[in-house]
């Protein structure tokens, strides 16, 4: 039979961070000794308090479904989180729970662009966002920078970038994959344009407590309530609790955005997982001490790597100031971002993802939520790998 795909699903590039770490554990099934520096989820459980609360919710036959939108104990949690932590006033029914951050910033795309709409995107970017937009109809915008500006854009770029079709700013800070950490001051510079041209914006928050060498994070619907007014923050529980696998995220919007995005979720996926929002609940109202352990660890990582790295002829790294990425430039290498990742795992087992993934094929993506043990050794094999390159 001849299966005809509709044009929306034809059109879309698979998740390359998720091939290559699906090849990496088929070697690794196999018995081959493969380091993986691809996967963007923490090495660390979920911490126990968490799982516990989970538990007891399904002991308890929670198990049912619940509102589309969350069950009302989470929303008012998150409500409470943006107040406490972000100085952020939503009503619960402002919030959104959903089945992951990625499925936040789906629904958020999708109630707020269509056909004809652009949406701006700096590269190098999370590579399902130009995917996201033109599933809504709209096309990607990418607005390029690199690592001589610590891969932030500019309010000057951004303005010139906007047209009358300019629907919708894609701020993400701590940026996944550059690790990339804007001040305050810089991003409510970028605020300020898109208010002025009546561009809303969507700020990915997720890494938001992953930050190092003191940089701060600061929402950029703070600074006014013309920001506030023209922000929809997506959040989510991967990142800083290790909840990569409960598919629960979040999402704090305008009153109209939100009850667009509770009315397209109704119709869609319905509601997260029952039991999971319970463990969401513990997440946000119990003990964070697992933090600053996690940071720590994060920190002896991210600084062996980023040395490692720089010491590598061919190679040179800004380091990240939040997340738990390293993006590296490879031109010197003399190779292009998807052939180096490919020679590297077939030559030296280490699974690494090309830059090309996220619009910039001069750089890798290295993730140190791995054991240091993990990062020592790969490095030493990328090393070897590059060397082998100019022998």
């Amino acid at each position: 039979m001849n299966y005809s795909i509709a044009r929306r699903a034809a059109s879309l590039s698979p998740s390359v961070t998720l091939a290559i770490d699906s090849k990496a554990k088929a070697m690794k099934a196999a018995g081959e000794d493969v380091v993986g520096f691809g996967a963007g989820e923490p090495d660390f459980d979920t911490p126990a308090h968490i799982k516990a609360a989970a538990a007891a919710a399904l002991e308890a036959g929670f198990t049912k479904y619940t509102p589309s939108s969350g069950i009302p104990e989470l929303r008012e949690a998150i409500a409470a989180k943006f107040k406490r932590e972000n100085g952020l006033t939503y009503k619960p029914s402002q919030v959104i729970v959903s089945c992951g951050g990625k499925h936040s910033c789906f629904n958020v795309i999708f109630a707020t662009c269509q056909e004809g709409d652009e949406v701006l995107i700096p590269a190098p970017y999370w590579l399902s966002y130009p995917e996201m937009a033109k599933l809504a109809g709209a096309t990607p915008v990418i607005l390029e920078t690199s690592d001589r500006t610590e891969f932030k854009v500019t309010p000057d770029q951004l303005r010139a970038a906007i047209t009358p079709r300019s629907k919708l700013f894609i701020l993400n800070s701590p940026s996944n994959p550059t690790g990339t950490v804007y001040t305050p001051e810089e991003v409510r510079a970028l605020g300020d344009v898109c208010v002025e041209k009546g561009v809303l914006i969507m700020s990915d928050e997720i890494y938001e407590h992953l930050l190092y060498d003191g940089a701060r994070h600061q929402s950029v619907a703070s600074f006014s309530q013309a920001h506030y007014d023209h922000t929809i923050i997506v959040h989510g529980f991967a990142k800083a609790w290790s909840m990569t696998g409960w598919r629960l995220g979040f999402l704090a919007a305008p009153e109209p955005i939100a009850k667009a995005i509770d009315a397209l979720q109704s119709h869609s996926t319905s509601n997260p997982t029952s039991f999971a929002q319970k463990g969401g609940v513990a997440a946000l109202t119990g003990s964070q001490e697992h933090l600053s352990g996690w940071l720590q660890e994060y920190t002896l990582r991210r600084t062996t790597a980023w040395k490692a790295l720089n010491a590598i002829p061919g190679i040179t790294c800004v380091n990240s100031k939040g997340a738990f990425y390293l993006f590296p430039n490879i031109s010197g290498t003399g190779l292009k971002s998807a052939e180096f990742c490919s020679r590297l795992l077939e030559k030296e087992k280490v699974a690494a993802v090309p830059g090309i993934a996220f619009g910039a094929d001069d750089y890798l993506r290295i993730s140190y939520a791995t054991s240091l043990a993990n990062i020592q050794k790969g490095l030493e094999r990328i090393d070897r790998f590059v060397r082998s390159l100019k022998a």
